[in-house]
């Protein structure tokens, strides 16, 4: 497919998700912290799954990463107060505050746009990192929140049950996005090959997020993970 296309497709759909989940959160039909957390784990799948619309021309991985890099700005714009959009603060914030758009979906949107310029499909690599930050990081709150057990003796506001919903949550998002890459030519090996790095994968990214550090784990998460993963690719 020409790249330009696929740029505006790949915006398009990234839009219609974002703005659909900031419209049902501004409208209270879904609690802000559900729709932040859906946000969290679906806006990294639909993104990485449209690489596959992309060809391998060398500006390609630049056009791609131009998605999350104008969806970072516009957060950042957001979160300083420069553009007013209640829906969006209402959708990814916590407590209404712009300014923590600053926080946690600003780091959120580097991990992205760095991962994708430096692996790319090339890689494994960066879509296993940010499968790990959105079905791990991502699904980690609401599993915690659901299911009550013990809390951690190093980072008392995380539990058990969400670090485990990291490591699996983490674990399955990245073999199934990688399961398609694979099956489509796009990975070479089999699949079964990329099993154990993505268990240790899954693992490191638990660690690092059951740190006592909020936000900042939308970076040290993915950034951990693809550090991991380059002792095996």
């Amino acid at each position: 497919m020409n790249n330009y296309l696929a740029l505006i497709i790949t915006f398009a759909i990234s839009l219609i998700f974002l703005r659909s989940m900031d419209f049902i959160a501004h409208r209270g039909w879904m609690d802000s912290k559900l729709s932040r957390k859906i946000i969290h784990i679906g806006t990294g799948p639909i993104f990485v799954l449209c690489w596959l619309l992309f060809n391998d021309a060398p500006e390609a991985r630049w056009l791609a990463a131009l998605v999350p890099f104008m969806i970072t700005i516009q957060f950042a714009l957001i979160g300083l107060g420069v553009l007013k959009d209640e829906a969006s603060v209402k959708a990814m914030s916590r407590t209404g505050d712009p300014k923590e758009i600053l926080r946690g979906p600003l780091y959120y949107g580097i991990a992205f746009v760095a991962l994708t310029l430096i692996f790319w499909k090339d890689s494994p690599i960066g879509i296993i990192a940010l499968m790990m930050l959105c079905g791990g990081d991502g699904i980690a709150d609401l599993v915690g929140r659901k299911f009550k057990s013990a809390k951690l003796p190093w980072s008392p506001q995380k539990s058990v049950a969400g670090s485990l919903a990291v490591l699996l949550g983490g674990w399955i998002l990245a073999a199934l996005i990688v399961f398609i890459y694979v099956s489509m030519g796009r990975f070479a090996g089999t699949f079964v090959n990329y099993l154990l790095p993505m268990a240790s994968m899954a693992v490191v990214g638990m660690l690092v997020e059951s740190l006592p550090y909020p936000d900042i784990d939308n970076l040290t998460l993915p950034l951990t993970c693809a550090l991991v993963g380059l002792a095996f690719f």
